[in-house]
Formats: C-alpha cells, sequence, structure tokens
C-alpha cells in the first residue's frame, strides 16, 4: 500500500461529514493492505504509532533542509520500517543517526506526504477520533460482525491486531480473542450526571462508590506474576512495587481488577493528584507510596465476568480484594444515596459514582450504566498553546489555551479540538515549572505571546458552568475555569467534547 493512498483516504474522510462515506473509504483502503501493512496502516490512521514516541521534535523536524520526490513511491511499510529505527536509536552519536533517518524519508515522500508524516511524528494528527469509525470499517472489509469486531477490538487492546485478524484469519479467530491475564483489556468509562438524585433516577437500585481523585489502574495476576496498566494500557509496573506486593496479597490465583491508585497523607487523606501521577512520569524514589483501591473485577481464576451483572461482579469483587474495595452503597433511596455522597466529599474525594446493577463491562465504552457526580464540573481539554508569564511568572510558559474535542467534525476537521478558553488559575509553581519545560518539547510554531504547541497534552480543568461566545467557533466559553491537574494517563481523543460543554448551554 502506497502511504500516499493513505494520505488521500484521510483526506476523503476529512472532507465529509456522512459515517457512511467515512466507512466505506477506510474500509476500501484496509481492503488494499498487505498483512504486514495492516498494523502499521492502522497505527497511521488512528495517530497511535505502533512504535510509541521516536524522540522527534519539532526543532529537529524544521532544520531539515531535503528536496522531496517529485511522485509517491513510499510504501507504508517503508513507513514503519523508518519509524521503528528512529524509535531504536539512543547512545552517542544518536543525533546525527536520527537526522540521517529524517533525511532518508524525507527525501523519498512528496511534499504532501511530508507534511503528513511530520504531523504524525508531532502528534498533532487529529484522527484518534475516528477509531471508533475504523471498527465498522474493518468489519465492512472483512465481512465480519462488527459487534464481535468491536469486543476483540476492546479485549484485546490492539486495534491494528484486530484488524490484522479480522482481514487475514478465518472468522473463528476474531470470534475467540478474549480475555487474557497479562494482556490489558480497555476500560469501561463514564458519562456524566448534574446530582446523586439524578443518576438514582436512571437505575432505580444502584450501587454508589466513592470516586477517589487518583489515577485509573488495570492489574493483571497468574501466579505470581503481577502487571499493572495505566488508563492508557501503558505498564508501569516496575514503577509501582508497592502495588504488585499487595495484589500477589490477595487469595486469587489470576485476577483481573479494575481500580484506582493514590497518594494518601498522614491523615489517610487523599494527595493532590499530581503527586500520585509523578510515580507514573518517572523512575523517583519512592517517598510517597501509593495504595490501591478496587473497584470492578473482570477475571478470577478461570472465569471471566465481563457479562455478569454488576452485583455478581461486585460480590467478588469483595471476596477478592476484601477491605481494599473502593467504599460503596447499594440503595435506592435518594437521601441515603445523597447522604453517601457528602461523605464521600468529606473524606476529601472528588465525588461519588452511580452504576446500575444489572449492567455488564463494557470494555472500551463510556455507557450510560455508569453515571459521575462531581460537585464542581470538571472537563478534560486539550492544552492547544500557552503563554509566556508575565510580572512574578515572568520566564515561565503560563496562560494556557484550552480545546474540547470535536469528535465528528462539526466546528472543525473531524477529531480536532475546538477553543473554549483560556486560564491561567490554579497553576501552581510547580506546575509552572513542568510546563515550562514541557510545552518547547511539543511547540509547532512560536507566536508573539508564546507557543503553538502538538494537541496531545490532556489537562483537567474545573468550571463553574460555560456561557455562549461568539470569539470561539464552538460558540461556548468556559467560565471561571482553573487548572487542577495535568492528565498524563489519558490521550487527547479521550478529552470531553464540545457537544458535552454545549449540552450545559440548556441545562
Amino acid at each position: 500500500m502506497l502511504l500516499a493512498d493513505l494520505v488521500t483516504t484521510l483526506d476523503t474522510v476529512t472532507a465529509t461529514r456522512s459515517r457512511l462515506a467515512k466507512t466505506e473509504a477506510l474500509a476500501s483502503l484496509l481492503a488494499s493492505a498487505e498483512p504486514v501493512e495492516i498494523a502499521p496502516a492502522v497505527g497511521l490512521l488512528t495517530a497511535a504509532l505502533r512504535q510509541g514516541r521516536l524522540g522527534v521534535g519539532w526543532r529537529s523536524l524544521s532544520g531539515l533542509t531535503v528536496t522531496h520526490a517529485a511522485e509517491p513511491s513510499l510504501s507504508v511499510g517503508d513507513v514503519d520500517e523508518a519509524f521503528t529505527a528512529l524509535a531504536a536509536v539512543g547512545g552517542a552519536g544518536s543525533a546525527a543517526e536520527r537526522t540521517r533517518t529524517l533525511e532518508e524519508l524525507a527525501e523519498r515522500s512528496t511534499a504532501v506526504e511530508w507534511n503528513y508524516l511530520t504531523r504524525a511524528m508531532l502528534g498533532e494528527l487529529r484522527t484518534g477520533a475516528l477509531e471508533g469509525i475504523l471498527l465498522d470499517a474493518i468489519a465492512r472489509a472483512s465481512g465480519r460482525d462488527p459487534v464481535i469486531v468491536r469486543r476483540a477490538a476492546m479485549l484485546s487492546g490492539d486495534t491494528g491486531e484486530t484488524a490484522r485478524t479480522a482481514l487475514t484469519e478465518p472468522p473463528a479467530a476474531l470470534a475467540d480473542v478474549g480475555l487474557v491475564v497479562g494482556r490489558p483489556v480497555m476500560p469501561m468509562l463514564a458519562a456524566t450526571a448534574a446530582t446523586v438524585r439524578d443518576a438514582l433516577a436512571e437505575f432505580g437500585t444502584a450501587s454508589i462508590e466513592y470516586k477517589l481523585d487518583g489515577a485509573r489502574i488495570q492489574v493483571h495476576r497468574r501466579g505470581d506474576d503481577v502487571h499493572v496498566y495505566t488508563r492508557s494500557l501503558a505498564e508501569v509496573t516496575h514503577r509501582v512495587p508497592e502495588i504488585v506486593d499487595v495484589v500477589r496479597g490477595l487469595p486469587a490465583t489470576d485476577v483481573i481488577l479494575d481500580g484506582e491508585t493514590l497518594a494518601l497523607d498522614e491523615s489517610g487523606a487523599p494527595r493532590p493528584f499530581q503527586e500520585t501521577m509523578a510515580r507514573f512520569g518517572a523512575d523517583l524514589a519512592r517517598e510517597v507510596a501509593l495504595r490501591p483501591r478496587f473497584f470492578d473485577i473482570l477475571h478470577v481464576d478461570g472465569r471471566d465476568l465481563l457479562d455478569e451483572p454488576q452485583s455478581v461482579r461486585a460480590a467478588e469483587l469483595t471476596r477478592v480484594v476484601g477491605e481494599l474495595r473502593i467504599p460503596s452503597l447499594v440503595t435506592d433511596v435518594a437521601d441515603d444515596a445523597e447522604t453517601f455522597a457528602r461523605s464521600a466529599l468529606e473524606a476529601g474525594h472528588e465525588g461519588v459514582m452511580v452504576k446500575a446493577t444489572d449492567a455488564p463491562y463494557m470494555a472500551g465504552r463510556r455507557g450510560k450504566t455508569w453515571l459521575k457526580v462531581k460537585p464542581v464540573h470538571t472537563f478534560d481539554l486539550v492544552v492547544l498553546g500557552v503563554e509566556h508569564g508575565s510580572g512574578r511568572r515572568a520566564g515561565w510558559l503560563s496562560n494556557l489555551h484550552l480545546g474540547a474535542l470535536d469528535p465528528e467534525g462539526e466546528f472543525t476537521e473531524p477529531g480536532g479540538f475546538v477553543m473554549v478558553g483560556k486560564t491561567f488559575k490554579g497553576l501552581t509553581d510547580e506546575l509552572l515549572r513542568w510546563q515550562t519545560e514541557h510545552f518547547p518539547t511539543i511547540e509547532t510554531a512560536q507566536t508573539p505571546y508564546g507557543l503553538t504547541v502538538a494537541p496531545v497534552t490532556v489537562v483537567e480543568i474545573a468550571i463553574d458552568g460555560v456561557q455562549r461566545s461568539t470569539r470561539y467557533p464552538g460558540g461556548v466559553a468556559l467560565r471561571f475555569a482553573r487548572v487542577k491537574a495535568y492528565r498524563s494517563d489519558k490521550r487527547a481523543a479521550d478529552a470531553d467534547t464540545i457537544q458535552a460543554l454545549r449540552r450545559m448551554l440548556r441545562d
């Protein structure tokens, strides 16, 4: 498959708002791929390169001086090999080796192809929101049941491998994809509700659980072999040995647990979220211990629990983890639910989750059988730019430009980000130092006021509400926005949408 065909297909997908047309274009592209090209092509289509970080920044790319190819000849396989080489570069002479590899790739690319590859390497591609459509395209191209395709992708955590299996192997191979202890599963996500009463009204009887201000973890254990993964399915086992030790002590041989981990102070109250996330970002000394707490169980000792109702999974979870289960209350009484929610806030937590007791675990989906309730509105947004500070903040990067995801391209290109406001509130000196070091590494352009950056950094923003605005293309602006924490555990494609913010105008 030529890279030019992939780029042309993405242009076609971007130019139409028809989901059917997008699906047909992607299906046609996948059907033309050689087996070894399928997974790399999916990585490029979804802005999730198989190799992860390549060690390439804006400065190294902007410094190249090459003559591009006049006609397309570069294949997806050629690009995949070059990206693999870039990811492997390290040690003495690495800068020169990286530059040589980039120059060779740039010379073999047309100008249009190089523009695309540059955006891919910088994380500027805004195609992550296409993943749902791509699953439909895989089903269409392979003739497989879309439900089975989606389930295989969610349980394997790998859309590229799902596509390869669907397109190249017998139908039974896709249907056989299931839970495997040691292979992370895309996590189930929650929708939002304004109040506990509203959430309880959706379900009648529900499980009310503390919503901890921690980091999502998925823990797999087979015998004494334990693996810990983040929300984005990155493995962090070596950074959290205390969690490994705790899980090894549980009364189960094989188990998959879903939960949160957080740092606690001397009184047992949660420390700031950023202290928890620092343990995932680098190999740090363990001055601050992390405590795991679990709210779901997906497998135990040979038994898959995904399709069991929440009430059954909860009973098994209590049996296996005991006091490590996140506090919960099953009730259909709104006053009791509200009292329980207040106790969560008094303990220093974010709020509560309200869950339907008869619902299965829907891996990889944001269903309405889990509803999160917080006392303030919080949204996960993406940083689009950052301004130079002034006064006491001179010399630091300060004011953040914030964008919401537009998955269907209502206000920008599909999968793009719509600016909804700015803020410098809530930024501690520690966060100012961090972002002053971080954002130049993903800079894509300079402005008179600061930097434009690749839209890959997710930040949790608390707001009092939204208001109508003609200043921003989405027609909505944040009210009293302030930074709660950077969320390195989340992808830009997981950010909250402009449509979710606009719904607040009607509430």
